[in-house]
C-alpha cells in the first residue's frame, strides 16, 4: 500500500488512527502491529512471512545474546550468526538475481550450470533488515532486550517508516513503545507534517518526474534537455524521498511516536561531506555507528586506513541502494570525493575561511557532483549512464536546444522554480521571522494559520491530481 493512494488516505489511515485513539495501553501496540502487517501484506501477502521470519529470528537471537552475560565468545558467535542470517536473506531476495546474471555474463561456460534466478524483491527489505540488525547489535553492546515478541515486531514492522525509512533505532523508540502519549499539539503537528509530505510527493516529485522520465527514456535528446532532465530528477528524488520521510514522521506523531528527521536541506551543502550529513541522515548515521566507527573511523594511525574505512562504507552504501553496477559506482564515486575532502581538510578550511566567493564556488561544485551522481543513480545501466553523460557534455553530436526543450521548460517552469526554492530554507526562515515579530504570539498564530490554509489548499489539489491518475510509486520502495 502506498501513502500517496486513495485507499491509504481515505480508508486505511482513518480507521487505523480512529481505533488507535480509542484504545489504551498494550492494546494500542497490538492494534498497530496488526495494522502494520496488513499494510505490508496489502500488495504481496506472501512477503509478510519474510518479515515475520525476520522478527522471530532477531527476537530469539537478541534474547540468547543477553543471556550469555559476560561470555564474550558466545555473544560474538551468536551475533555473527545473526548478521550472517540477516544478510543471507537480504542477498537472496535483493542480490541473487544480479549475482547469477553477472556470473553468467562473465563466464559463459557456466551458463548451463547456473540458472538465471528471477526472485521478486520484498518492498523495503533493506530498511527493516537494517533496523533488525541494529537492534541485535545494540543488545550485544548492552541494550536491554525486548522480552515481548509483539513489541519487537511492532518496532520492526511499524508501518509509517516500514518500507522507505527513515531507519529508526530501537533505542530511540523503546520507551515510546511502552510509554507514549498522544497530545492535541503533537497530533495536529503530525497532520500538518503528513500533508506537507503528501503535497511534496504529488505536486513536486510526480510533476518533475514527467520531465526526468522523458529525458532518461528518450534517445537523441539535446544537450539542454539532458541537463534539464538531470536537474528535474535531482529535485524529484529529493521531494519523493523527502516527502515520504515527512509523511512517515507525521504519521508517527499522530500515533505518539517521535522519529528523527531524515533530511536537512541537502542541496545547500558546501561540501559532499556536508551533503551526506543532510541527505538520508538515518542511513548515514547507521553506517557511521555500525560500520565506520567499528573499523576505527577517522581515529586511525594512517591516511591509508582512513581511506580504507571510507571506501568500505561507501562501497556498502552503493550496494545497499541496489543490485546494479550503477549503484556500486555511485557509492564509490562518493567514497572517492569524501576521501579527497577528508584528506585535504576541505570541510575544516571552509569553516575557517571568511571568503564568501570561495564558499560559493565549493557549493556550486558540490551541487554539480551531486547532479552527476544522480545521473548515474537514475540510469538503468552503465551503457545508458555513459550515453547520457556524453549527451550532457556535447559528445554525442546533438544540438544544444530544440523545440522539445522549449516546450518542457515553459510547461514545467513553475514546478521547477517551486522545487528549487523549496529545497532551500528560504520559506522556513521567512515563517520564523514573521512568527517572531510579535512577542504576544498573535503574529505567530496568524502565520501558523496561514501555513495550514496553504497546505490544506495544496492537499485538495493533490487529491484532485490523484483522482485524475497522476501517480507513481515512491523511488525508495525499490531499496
Amino acid at each position: 500500500m502506498l501513502f500517496s493512494s486513495m485507499e491509504f488516505i481515505f480508508i486505511f489511515l482513518p480507521v487505523c488512527i480512529s481505533v488507535n485513539l480509542l484504545l489504551r495501553g498494550r492494546a494500542r501496540n497490538y492494534w498497530l502491529l496488526l495494522c502494520s502487517l496488513l499494510f505490508y501484506a496489502w500488495g504481496e501477502p506472501s512477503f509478510v512471512f519474510v518479515m515475520i521470519g525476520s522478527i522471530a529470528l532477531n527476537y530469539g537471537m537478541a534474547l540468547l545474546i543477553e543471556r550469555c552475560g559476560n561470555r564474550s565468545g558466545w555473544k560474538k558467535m551468536l551475533l555473527t550468526a545473526d548478521i550472517a542470517c540477516n544478510l543471507s536473506v537480504l542477498f537472496i531476495f535483493k542480490y541473487l538475481n544480479f549475482f547469477t546474471r553477472t556470473v553468467r555474463g562473465w563466464f559463459p561456460g557456466l551458463v548451463p550450470l547456473i540458472p538465471q534466478t528471477s526472485i521478486l524483491l520484498p518492498v523495503g527489505i533493506s530498511f527493516f533488515t537494517f533496523q533488525a540488525l541494529s537492534y541485535v547489535i545494540d543488545v550485544y553492546r548492552g541494550t536491554k532486550a525486548q522480552k515481548n515478541p509483539f513489541y519487537l515486531g511492532l518496532y520492526i514492522s511499524l508501518f509509517p517508516q516500514l518500507i522507505a525509512g527513515p531507519i529508526v533505532r530501537y533505542g530511540t523508540i523503546a520507551n515510546q513503545i511502552e510509554n507514549r502519549k498522544i497530545t492535541v499539539d503533537g497530533f495536529s503537528e503530525g497532520v500538518l507534517t503528513l500533508i506537507r509530505g503528501f503535497n511534496k510527493k504529488i505536486l513536486l516529485a510526480n510533476v518533475l518526474a514527467e520531465v526526468a522520465d522523458y529525458a532518461f527514456g528518450t534517445a537523441g535528446i539535446t544537450v539542454g534537455m539532458a541537463w534539464l532532465g538531470a536537474l528535474c530528477y535531482m529535485l524529484q528524488i529529493y521531494y519523493d524521498f523527502g516527502g515520504y520521510s515527512d509523511m512517515a514522521i507525521g504519521l508517527g506523531k499522530m500515533l505518539g511516536f517521535q522519529f528523527e528527521k531524515n533530511f536537512d536541506y541537502p542541496y545547500i551543502s558546501r561540501t559532499v561531506t556536508e551533503f551526506w550529513r543532510r541527505w538520508h541522515i538515518s542511513l548515514g548515521s547507521w553506517f557511521r555507528d555500525y560500520v565506520y566507527f567499528p573499523l576505527g573511523g577517522s581515529r586511525v594511525k594512517s591516511k591509508a586506513l582512513l581511506a580504507r574505512n571510507l571506501f568500505v562504507v561507501w562501497l556498502l552504501t552503493g550496494i545497499w541502494h541496489g543490485a546494479e553496477w550503477t549503484f556500486i559506482l555511485w557509492g564509490l564515486m562518493y567514497g572517492l570525493l569524501i576521501t579527497g575532502e577528508k584528506l585535504g581538510g576541505i570541510p575544516a578550511k571552509l569553516k575557517s575561511t571568511g571568503h564568501r566567493g570561495i564558499r560559493t564556488i565549493y557549493r556550486m561544485m558540490t551541487l554539480l557532483m551531486v547532479l552527476l551522481g544522480w545521473v548515474l543513480f537514475r540510469a538503468s545501466d552503465l551503457t545508458q549512464a555513459a550515453a547520457y553523460f556524453r549527451t550532457m557534455f556535447g559528445l554525442n553530436h546533438v544540438p544544444l536546444t530544440d523545440g522539445t526543450l522549449t516546450f518542457y521548460f515553459k510547461d514545467y517552469f513553475s514546478a521547477l522554480m517551486a522545487g528549487l526554492l523549496c529545497s532551500t530554507p528560504l520559506f522556513a526562515r521567512l515563517k520564523d521571522r514573521l512568527a517572531g515579530k510579535n512577542e504576544k504570539g498573535a503574529c505567530a498564530a496568524g502565520t501558523e494559520a496561514a501555513v495550514w490554509v496553504i497546505q490544506l489548499a495544496l492537499f485538495l489539489i493533490s487529491v484532485g491530481a490523484l483522482l485524475m491518475g497522476a501517480h507513481n510509486p515512491f523511488i525508495y520502495f525499490n531499496f
